[in-house]
């Protein structure tokens, strides 16, 4: 994705219950040395080598939704919640997936590197290559490609169209080449019976048979598409529920704390997202046996990279009832990268919430204060759409190694890790403690502190 900026909002203000205002000066009142308190009840428990580990073992390899090593990484997340007591449930979710073909392209019985488009057919087909410019439909007018092979220049007009125009004219196959150096990676953008195979050629290739064509020379080609397809796949949520300890004076609330465990192919995902499931299970483990009056959630999602397929199955098979109990939706993605910017929250809306109140007066009080702003494309959405208080938690702007092979565990830094989790360890607590005042009573200060811009964004 292409990276973006965001315009800065107010920090947010923290509650009444704990300091009056995000001030850090503040933080020696009696009200303010009393959530503290509290605070050390999590973020001394807070193990960041416990993160380091868990980080390690599942980076050692992509965790490509729907794969095997998903599949392990879901077991082991599962296994590690239980270990600390939690009921567990690992929920199943079919989605499809576009399986890369196998693609071959011959010229002059000589092999020209080539390759794949997305949601092309299968298919061969062998025949005299034309040359047909960008591919539009005036440029295929009065043109019988009938058994022949269209060759494109990319440009002006979707892939889609140019394959779809060619199919009209009669092409039985289609070579698109680059139109600026390297190699092209392209798609049809959906499946569609009136496709034919089309390839992917270099700029170097594709201009060098476009000259040779228009110099009059006949040239004919042959084009293979094999083993491409869509493919019905499994990936799995991980969730984990600590019912409340003292039922009697259980508040019927529900918090959710969320990560990503799949990661893009050919990526280890250390920090993407790792680090946010490293977190998690660490703050698992510190709150398994804290006295709590509200029901406690982790959950971690598959498939987030393929459109956050995860959290929106999630939230599909929430109740009514569920989803109007749920007060907060904590979702950290890309939380330890020692090159990403500094933590910010984000809401889908840009306007603060219960979250994002909790967290700034938390960052406060364990001296990293915090911003916040507008941003979508993670697990937080499906739940702002259903209704639900919810905030990423990510460092802006992200790591260079962002989706690369590069992603792995020798960028993670331990302390930006440990920040993470003191920050929502002591936001989730401070609403699923037994002592906490319901929530609706709670009143926010009314001059939130407005910090530095931040600039960056997913990318």
């Amino acid at each position: 994705m292409k990276k973006k900026s965001f315009v800065p909002l107010l920090v947010a203000a923290s509650l009444t219950l704990g300091i009056p205002a995000a001030y850090a000066k503040e933080t020696h009142t009696p009200a303010a040395q009393s959530q503290q308190a509290f605070d050390n009840k999590i973020v001394k428990r807070i193990k960041v080598e416990n993160i380091y580990r868990d980080i390690t073992i599942l980076s050692s390899e992509p965790r490509v939704a729907g794969t095997e090593s998903e599949w392990n990484a879901v077991q082991y997340i599962e296994a590690k919640f239980a270990s600390n007591g939690y009921k567990t449930d690992i929920q199943p979710f079919t989605f499809e997936s576009y399986q890369a073909p196998n693609v071959g392209v011959t010229v002059a019985d000589t092999s020209v590197s080539s390759d794949s488009i997305t949601y092309t057919p299968n298919g061969e087909a062998s025949g005299e290559l034309v040359y047909v410019r960008l591919g539009t439909a005036a440029d295929f007018e009065g043109k019988d490609l009938t058994g022949k092979i269209a060759l494109i220049k990319r440009g002006d007009i979707s892939f889609s169209e140019k394959v779809l125009n060619a199919s009209a004219a009669g092409a039985s196959a289609v070579l698109i080449f680059n139109n600026s150096p390297g190699a092209l990676s392209g798609t049809l953008g959906a499946p569609n019976n009136d496709f034919v195979p089309a390839i992917a050629l270099s700029q170097a290739d594709g201009e060098k048979l476009a000259a040779d064509l228009e110099a009059g020379q006949a040239i004919s080609a042959t084009v293979s598409v094999t083993g491409g397809g869509i493919q019905e796949k499994t990936s799995h949520n991980v969730v984990a529920v600590k019912e409340p300890s003292q039922q009697k004076k259980a508040t019927n609330q529900i918090v959710i704390v969320g990560a990503h465990h799949d990661s893009v192919p050919g990526a280890p995902g250390a920090n993407d997202d790792a680090s946010g499931v490293g977190v998690s299970l660490e703050l698992a483990r510190v709150m398994s046996n804290m006295p709590t009056d509200t029901e406690l959630r982790f959950v971690t999602f598959g498939a987030e990279e393929l459109g956050l397929l995860g959290s929106y199955a999630y939230v599909d098979s929430l109740s009514q009832d569920e989803r109007d109990r749920v007060v907060g939706m904590f979702q950290m993605d890309m939380v330890g990268s020692r090159d990403a910017g500094e933590l910010v929250m984000f809401t889908v809306d840009g306007q603060k919430n219960i979250v994002t109140d909790l967290s700034a007066a938390a960052g406060v009080r364990t001296g990293t204060p915090l911003t916040y702003g507008q941003e979508g494309r993670s697990d937080h959405v499906p739940f702002h759409y259903a209704g639900i208080p919810a905030a990423l938690f990510i460092h802006d702007p992200v790591e260079p190694w962002y989706h690369t092979p590069e992603d792995s565990i020798d960028k993670i830094s331990k302390e930006k890790l440990h920040e993470t989790a003191e920050i929502v360890g002591a936001a989730v607590y401070h609403i699923v403690r037994p002592d906490t005042p319901a929530l609706e009573k709670a009143k926010v200060a009314p001059k939130p502190v407005e910090y530095e811009k931040v600039v960056g964004g997913l990318q």
